[in-house]
């Protein structure tokens, strides 16, 4: 494994808009233990069948509590994988998804 293959990020890849990384160890570090460096070669072929089916899971643990409601965004996001139409990574899902739960953890965007 090559130091651009370790799945360590860059402090640039990291970095929220705010510049505000006092909350996030990782990101004050300059590492992202998801994130590679170079992106990802991941692909995920089209398949409408699984696509249906984790949205069909998405569906089933949506509830009435937040984080039943956090949890179904995140699967039907990692359902666009499979979506042909869709251009989504498994980086730009992780980081969204750090971006939602970090607004979250903070009170939300009405503080």
């Amino acid at each position: 494994m090559t130091d651009a293959d370790d799945g360590v990020g860059s402090a640039e890849a990291t970095a929220e808009p705010d510049g505000d990384d006092s909350e996030d160890p990782l990101a004050a570090a300059g590492v992202d233990p998801v994130v590679p460096d170079e992106g990802s070669d991941a692909e995920f072929a089209a398949d409408a069948e699984v696509r249906e089916f984790v949205r069909e899971v998405a569906e089933d643990v949506r509830g009435d509590s937040s984080e039943s409601k956090q949890l179904s965004a995140v699967l039907y996001r990692v359902s666009d994988l499979y979506d042909e139409e869709e251009e989504m990574s498994p980086e730009e899902i992780y980081l969204n998804v750090r971006h939602i739960m970090r607004i979250k953890s903070e009170g939300g965007l009405r503080r």
